[in-house]
């Protein structure tokens, strides 16, 4: 149950890529203190490229400087048919409701490939800049990749980004390397922040794609591990609230197992509440973040075989047993929650009726493919139901909905990552006006619930709901009842059609 990776797409191949990298920056280096010279290692890298890595370069020069809203009968797939940032709804504006954080790793990292193929996008931030005849050295280009995220945030008109460690810098040959990386890249980060409202809805650890965490993380039989885990997490977290982050996620996709009969399900259980209680001491304690939830995000399997954070209510139980409840709440992912055989819906109010929501992975599986496939959620319905939840519990800030979602392996062109924010922004607005009319007090299907459960209104059905009444007392009720219990229709249909009429 421990973290999340940088990305979801990171292949080996980029790992290497960034060893080779470090490798000829070293030897560069050595050359020129044997040469006895100073000058910077990429001074030559700089001025023959500058233009490539001019701070002011321009990824999506064919898109305006921000995505306008046009109104629903609007044809122009550059623009927004029913998100409008300032409109209200039910008295809150439509970005305070929604609070749209994109993803680097799906938006900016996704390269394409899968288990199955090499990558086939190649973005403009990862390739040669004009007059190179290759991309800028490792660090670099981590930058190059964080001017291309801020400027499709400013386009989208979004102030929310989630990050992994991972995902923003590359590797070192060393912890050590590797932590200074990060903080250099954090530091650009902030410059870029700098000024403006944008900051961080969550950041989060890699936990699962180094070979040292192939058997978990807080969960792995190797206390090496453990403590590399925890020294990584505990980086995350200083570069987390360095950039103003609101909240910390953990996602365990090694906290499970592959196979049963060597794994010690309640040693593993235990190391990983007591890694959790160390996180949540650091966040609060030494980083002074109180007030600021940290987050897990259930997901079922993959790439574990069986991960312990299967779904709302195992994750929720597992807190309570070790007593961290008041401590984190739960990013739901609703591509998770189909995996573990639930609507997303049903996800969102079983967090919600558990008082435990932090945050929505706003995304979608295809019902054909039997894993993780991250699309964006363009489904009214669903969309309108995820809504109503977040509007009848009022809303989840400081958390958000976050776009947990890539564009195609097919989809190569640069504005499909806008014609996807798009879509997915305009659902989930339309999904949020739809919602605010299901949930209407004196509107029909509120009107259906509470003709369900109108009989606990009753002088019995409040004193059994304030807990003074016993099983004797109600026994000796129903021996004096007439008959059998009175029991109403559930009016689905009813419910169904007054759903349809407002979804469409």
């Amino acid at each position: 149950m421990v973290a999340r990776m940088c990305t979801k797409n990171d292949s080996p191949e980029y790992y290497f890529r960034d060893l080779l990298a470090a490798t000829v920056q070293f030897l560069l280096v050595a050359l020129i203190l044997l040469g006895g010279k100073t000058v910077p290692v990429y001074a030559s890298v700089s001025d023959t490229c500058a233009s490539g890595l001019d701070p002011t370069e321009v990824f999506w020069p064919d898109a305006p400087a921000v995505i306008p809203f046009k109104g629903a009968d609007s044809q122009d797939p550059l623009a927004f048919r029913h998100y409008n940032a300032s409109e209200e709804v039910l008295g809150r504006t439509m970005k305070d409701w929604l609070r749209f954080s994109v993803a680097f790793w799906h938006s900016i990292r996704n390269d394409g490939s899968d288990p199955f193929g090499f990558p086939t996008k190649r973005w403009p931030w990862d390739a040669a800049p004009a007059g190179c005849e290759d991309p800028p050295p490792p660090m670099e280009l981590a930058k190059r990749r964080m001017r291309a995220m801020f400027e499709l945030m400013r386009k989208l008109g979004v102030d929310l980004w989630c990050f992994h460690d991972r995902d923003i810098a590359p590797r070192g040959d060393t912890l050590e390397e590797t932590n200074a990386n990060l903080d250099e890249i954090v530091e650009y980060a902030a410059q870029l922040q700098e000024g403006t409202e944008i900051r961080p809805l969550w950041g989060t650890a890699q936990l699962f794609a180094e070979p040292h965490y192939m058997h978990g993380a807080a969960t792995s039989p190797s206390v090496d591990v453990f403590v590399r885990a925890a020294a990584q997490v505990k980086k995350a977290m200083d570069a987390t609230r360095r950039l103003g982050g609101e909240n910390f996620n953990f996602w365990g996709g090694r906290e499970g197992y592959a196979f049963l009969p060597t794994t010690d399900l309640k040693t593993e259980r235990e190391h990983a509440a007591m890694f959790f209680k160390m996180a949540r001491d650091y966040w609060v304690k030494d980083l002074k973040q109180k007030g600021k939830p940290l987050l897990i995000e259930p997901k079922p399997q993959e790439p574990s075989k069986h991960q312990y954070d299967w779904d709302v209510g195992t994750t929720a139980g597992f807190l309570r047993e070790f007593h961290l409840e008041k401590d984190f709440r739960l990013n739901v992912e609703c591509n998770h929650a189909t995996l573990a055989g639930h609507s997303c819906s049903h996800e969102i109010e079983t967090a919600v009726a558990m008082d435990m929501l932090g945050g929505l992975d706003a995304n979608t599986g295809d019902p054909q493919v039997g894993w993780d496939t991250d699309q964006f959620m363009t489904d009214g319905r669903e969309a309108a139901l995820v809504l109503s939840a977040i509007v009848r519990s009022n809303g989840f800030a400081p958390g958000g909905i976050n776009f947990d979602a890539k564009t195609r392996r097919e989809s190569t062109d640069v504005n499909d990552l806008l014609y996807a924010h798009i879509g997915g922004m305009d659902a989930m607005a339309k999904g949020l006006k739809l919602a605010a009319k299901l949930v209407d007090p004196d509107g029909a299907l509120e009107g259906v619930k509470r003709e369900r459960y109108s009989s606990w209104v009753s002088e019995l059905g409040v004193k059994i709901e304030k807990g003074k009444a016993t099983l004797k007392e109600l026994e000796k009720l129903a021996l004096e009842a007439d008959g059998e219990p009175v029991v109403g229709s559930g009016k689905q249909e009813l419910a169904d059609n007054i759903i349809a009429a407002v979804v469409g």
